[in-house]
């Protein structure tokens, strides 16, 4: 793991938990990069993202609760670490690189456990955190020990894990890392698929951290 890798990040938003102390629903999103999405599925990606970030915003109450990461992969990058929708920078994600989905995967987990203990010792409540992987490739690196810590993380209720897989997505290593079935994005229904999870993302933040959380069927954009 290099140096530029580790750093590679934006700063964190100036709102303090003191600031805002209300409960947070923690995502990250874990984006494959790498050469095979350059063209129309990275503008369709970035396009996706930012409708998202879009929705949150315009949601008062989402807005202060949600929070996310993002990590891109093709090289592994931290793009952004948890900050609140309001704080979204506007990356232009760029396609390159292989796929090392299981050093993404690795390196979201701990991201989740440092902002975890983050919220624990600021005494703010939470919601399971979400973490959806989105590929359109094999991996090109060791992906087994991220799986074992997928489903580790899974028995403990750490997280819950989803994995997305777009055109040419290795759907079966994507049923070997994840406990829920993986889905396949209709063609390139990045902003269809980014829509369903706002409109999540907004449903969970109205709730109450200890409540169980069930997301709407992915109509719209997944295929079966």
């Amino acid at each position: 793991m290099s140096d530029d890798t580790m750093y590679d990040q934006q700063p964190l938003g100036p709102v303090t938990f003191a600031e805002n102390p209300e409960p947070r629903c923690p995502c990250l999103l874990l984006l494959d990069t790498s050469g095979s999405m350059a063209g129309k599925p990275i503008a369709e990606l970035n396009a996706g993202l930012r409708a998202f970030y879009e929705e949150l915003q315009g949601d008062s109450l989402a807005v202060k609760r949600v929070e996310v990461a993002l990590v891109s992969f093709g090289p592994v990058r931290v793009i952004s670490e948890f900050n609140t929708a309001d704080f979204f920078l506007d990356p232009t994600l760029e396609a390159e690189g292989d796929t090392p989905l299981g050093e993404a995967i690795m390196r979201g987990i701990e991201m989740v456990r440092k902002r975890k203990e983050e919220y624990r010792a600021n005494g703010i409540f939470f919601y399971r955190p979400w973490i959806f992987l989105i590929t359109d490739g094999s991996p090109t690196d060791e992906w087994q020990r991220a799986a074992a810590a997928v489903r580790e993380g899974e028995s403990s209720k750490s997280f819950a894990f989803f994995a997305v897989g777009v055109q040419n997505a290795d759907m079966s290593v994507l049923r070997q890392i994840t406990v829920r079935q993986p889905l396949k994005l209709q063609g390139l229904k990045f902003r269809e698929f980014f829509q369903w999870l706002s409109n999540s993302m907004k449903s969970a933040s109205r709730s109450n951290p200890s409540d169980r959380i069930l997301l709407s069927p992915p109509s719209g954009w997944s295929e079966i």
